[in-house]
């Protein structure tokens, strides 16, 4: 082989390699880096995690504490609830309300101080009220991170000052928690009020609260979470926004820049990871004679649009899914990862919604849905008393 034909061959290969480089790059959304020692951005609906830097490790968290504290207390009591201020909500140390021992407030009230003024006194209070004492709520919170399977969180406390070594959560861990609970609207309606009056029993004047969570002004879209500081801890944060129908979260911990990161982080994630309707309800399924229950739709790549597919599992006609109306399952993933799955039902099924049916050529009466809803709610009522221990 001539030494011209050899230089024309690893040139030819050198820009192939070129090429398959400049793909490959194409195929991945440009990097971003941030500021904070630890960072995640996920998004809300199918949990899926777009960026994660130290995702995993256990971290002081300040009072990013407070959305654990706020959603056992929206699950677990009711908001009317009156709440009586103990000498040792009222005397606790950092931010707070400012709450006087043997006040009383409802517990939506204080809820609200606790999001938008980190109130460590309503936290406290808050804890005492449901559940018995701050060590006993701190066990509904472990439950309830275990529940939601955060695998590196544990909680002491309702505030999240600097009390223990043992209270922690990462990145990862609070992105999941914040999505789990901005699915509560209660939750949601709180952590995207910018200001609230709430009536001050002591005085003649009303407490007005300003939410200290500055993205909320500086974020088109904003609608929540929460802020979090202390000396050990440092700057931390957890944002929310919601546009065009897609919610994404960003948590920074250990973060002096981080209005600035969050609002980089939420405009990367939207425009290399818009949600991409994959299945419409009451669509028809190829290879089955049904149709979608629901909408399905996941936040993807360009380039990864083109890798998704679809596997339909038809249940036994004796099973009791079928006999509750499912047909069987639509199985979507991306690669070989599951994304998510669809109820399968029948064309006719009152499951389907009157108006959904229409759109697609199917009709049914409300009566039919409330009737069937009806039945089935009562079946697996029976069910379920039919599969529980006696007592």
């Amino acid at each position: 082989m001539s030494k011209r034909i050899w230089v024309s061959g690893m040139l030819a290969f050198l820009c192939m390699l070129n090429v398959l480089g400049t793909a490959a790059l194409a195929a991945e959304p440009p990097a971003i880096g941030t500021n904070a020692e630890a960072a995640a951005l996920v998004d809300v609906k199918s949990g899926r995690v777009l960026y994660s830097k130290r995702g995993d490790r256990p971290m002081r968290i300040a009072s990013l504490t407070k959305i654990m504290t706020a959603i056992v207390a929206i699950e677990e009591s009711k908001l009317t609830d009156i709440v009586k201020v103990s000498t040792r909500a009222a005397g606790k140390e950092g931010s707070s309300l400012y709450l006087k021992a043997g006040q009383e407030m409802s517990l939506k009230h204080m809820l609200y101080g606790l999001m938008l003024r980190s109130g460590n006194d309503a936290a406290t209070a808050i804890a005492e009220h449901v559940g018995g004492s701050v060590e006993g709520f701190a066990v509904m919170m472990n439950r309830k991170a275990e529940q939601i399977g955060l695998d590196h969180s544990n909680f002491t406390n309702p505030s999240g000052l600097d009390e223990s070594a043992d209270h922690y959560s990462s990145a990862n861990d609070l992105a999941k928690l914040a999505a789990y609970s901005l699915k509560n609207p209660t939750f949601q309606e709180i952590v995207q009020t910018k200001m609230i009056k709430v009536p001050n029993p002591n005085e003649s004047w009303e407490y007005t609260w300003f939410n200290k969570n500055k993205m909320l002004g500086l974020f088109d879209g904003a609608d929540g979470v929460k802020t979090g500081y202390t000396k050990l801890a440092k700057r931390c944060l957890v944002s929310s926004a919601t546009r065009n129908g897609q919610q994404l979260v960003v948590v920074t911990l250990n973060d002096g820049d981080d209005w600035a990161d969050h609002t980089r982080l939420l405009r990367w994630g939207y425009e290399h990871y818009p949600l991409v309707p994959l299945l419409k309800k009451g669509q028809a399924v190829e290879g089955t004679p049904y149709v979608a229950e629901r909408e399905f739709s996941y936040p993807l790549l360009s380039v990864e649009k083109d890798r998704v597919t679809s596997e339909p599992e038809s249940f036994p006609l004796e099973s009791l899914d079928a006999r509750l109306g499912e047909k069987g399952t639509l199985r979507l993933k991306l690669d070989d990862r599951l994304i998510g799955t669809v109820p399968l039902v029948d064309p006719a099924s009152p499951r389907l919604k009157a108006a959904d049916k229409a759109a697609f050529g199917f009709q049914a009466t409300d009566a039919d849905v409330t009737a069937w809803n009806a039945w089935s709610l009562s079946l697996r009522k029976a069910i379920r008393a039919m599969l529980s221990p006696g007592v």
